[in-house]
């Protein structure tokens, strides 16, 4: 699995996670899947989803990215819009899945990520930096 370092673990000051630290082995990768996002989400929620997004936008931009340690659930809640799959077939169990942002639509949903000046988006960067593969 591929670590991408220098990405934020987490939304500071809450318990949305960005990334995983270890494979899973047992049960399977989890599932990369669509989640439906109401309009009467949390703001918490819709705070962690633009955070996320402005992460993955400074971090790889418009270039197709591997899946590697992002987690699954955070990527469910943007994928099939403003995340899309970047190669045919997609397997949304592989750690390997390339994925890559859809610019139009992140925009039209994160007008604030793409801002000339943007937020402080609050991240925790992995304060450890013990990153070992376990391969």
């Amino acid at each position: 699995m591929l670590k991408h370092r220098g990405f934020p673990g987490r939304l500071t000051g809450t318990d949305f996670q960005f990334t995983i630290r270890r494979a899973v082995n047992r049960k399977g990768v989890t599932k990369i899947i669509r989640r439906e996002r109401f309009k009467d989400r949390a703001a918490m929620d819709r705070r962690a989803d633009e955070a996320f997004m402005a992460a993955l936008w400074n971090h790889f931009g418009e270039e197709p990215f591997e899946r590697g340690n992002l987690d699954a659930g955070r990527l469910s809640w943007l994928f099939g819009r403003e995340v899309v799959a970047a190669e045919d077939p997609f397997d949304p169990q592989s750690y390997e899945a390339m994925l890559k942002i859809d610019l139009k639509r992140a925009q039209a949903s994160f007008p604030a990520v793409f801002a000339e000046e943007q937020d402080d988006w609050g991240f925790d960067d992995d304060e450890d930096g013990d990153w070992e593969d376990e391969d």
